[in-house]
């Protein structure tokens, strides 16, 4: 039997479809995202903390689900909504169809919609509260719950999914996972590299082990004393969910730790980097979320497909002279990567670690490594 679904925008927008996954009600930004597969390395993304989250592809959950594709424990986003729940699952690794997981992680799912209609008022109006909801029906009722709803700006989200304690990661990227054009990867030296966690996907921890790294995971809200106590040889800003500037905590403890040490940030990373350095950031009208991105290496010239996930970007306008723009968004020119001039510092606002995602971007974390070894080189010579 098929039971009503409604999701109610702040605009009075109101979509009815049929419900899937759990049943209930939540709040949240409701998003797109633009990627084909890889709906469930989506639904574990810690950075989609508060957001409902729509696939504009038009059939998700044709592969089903497996304990693989995970990036964090368990899905973090608040609710889900597709055009069409397959019930079919066709895939050799399937372990269980998309419907049995989100009843079972309690996320709340419809089905049904007109998702290329909403995506359209997404584009149009920029990004909207939401309530998504199998027990309120009333058109009125919801909407005035989606106007109430908190949305992004100001909160602190990273608190809300950081592990609570250190962790010494020691899985690497599997060997079929491997980018055989990306060359072969330093195993010998042993570098010592601390990850600040403010949300972070599993296969980024998986690629910096692969360069032969010890790495050590520290919750976001750790201090630049508790990271420098490790004697790290480098320190790594991991995405999150969010408004960056409620971060102040993290951006107090980058700012002296970019004396210190070689860091590398990615999304939410990126833009704590940029602050802790003097430049400011804004909301994007719908952010860029999708694994089919381009992004111009300024250096290079070459352009690379990227996977990205963020609602926030960093105002050109505010950019301190010591930070120099290394990689531009390509659909709308926003500045996509940085580099500090006076400190070993860098930082991209997408993912280099795919999952799912082209690997165009690996390079960086290569890059890091490299950086880390010349600061040693100098140190001892």
């Amino acid at each position: 039997m098929t039971k009503i679904a409604k999701l109610a925008l702040e605009d009075g927008t109101v979509y009815r479809g049929t419900s899937f996954g759990a049943e209930g009600e939540i709040d949240g930004e409701v998003v797109f995202n633009t990627s084909m597969t890889g709906y469930q390395e989506i639904l574990t993304d810690p950075s989609y903390r508060g957001q409902i989250v729509t696939m504009t592809y038009p059939e998700i959950g044709n592969y089903g689900v497996n304990e693989e594709d995970v990036e964090s424990h368990h899905p973090h986003l608040a609710g889900f909504v597709v055009r069409e729940n397959s019930r079919v699952t066709s895939n050799f690794r399937s372990q269980g169809s998309l419907h049995d997981y989100l009843v079972k992680h309690n996320i709340i799912g419809i089905e049904g919609i007109d998702t290329r209609s909403l995506v359209r008022r997404i584009r149009t109006v920029g990004a909207l509260k939401g309530v998504l909801s199998t027990t309120d029906l009333d058109d009125e009722s919801l909407v005035k719950k989606a106007q109430e709803s908190l949305g992004l700006i100001g909160r602190d989200l990273v608190k809300e999914v950081i592990p609570s304690e250190p962790v010494n990661w020691e899985e690497s990227l599997n060997e079929w996972a491997r980018d055989p054009s990306a060359g072969e990867l330093d195993k010998q030296a042993e570098h010592h590299i601390v990850a600040l966690d403010f949300g972070m996907k599993w296969n980024i921890a998986r690629h910096l082990r692969e360069l032969g790294c010890r790495v050590t995971i520290l919750p976001g809200t750790a201090t630049s004393q508790e990271v420098l106590a490790l004697q790290p040889d480098g320190v790594f800003l991991s995405n999150g969910p969010g408004d960056p500037e409620p971060v102040d905590y993290a951006i107090k403890t980058i700012s002296e730790l970019l004396p210190e040490v070689p860091i590398f940030g990615i999304c939410l990373g990126h833009q704590l980097l940029s602050l802790a350095s003097g430049a400011k950031t804004y909301k994007l009208k719908f952010g860029h979320r999708g694994a089919n991105q381009p992004v111009l290496n300024i250096a290079s010239g070459r352009v690379e497909i990227t996977a990205q996930n963020h609602g926030f970007a960093v105002e050109e306008e505010s950019l301190p002279e010591h930070l120099e723009i290394t990689h531009r968004n390509l659909n709308d020119n926003t500045i996509a990567g940085v580099r500090h001039r006076e400190h070993a510092a860098f930082s991209v606002q997408y993912h280099p670690e795919a999952s799912s995602g082209p690997h165009d971007s690996r390079y960086l974390f290569q890059q890091f490594h490299d950086a880390i070894t010349h600061c040693r080189s100098t140190t001892t010579s």
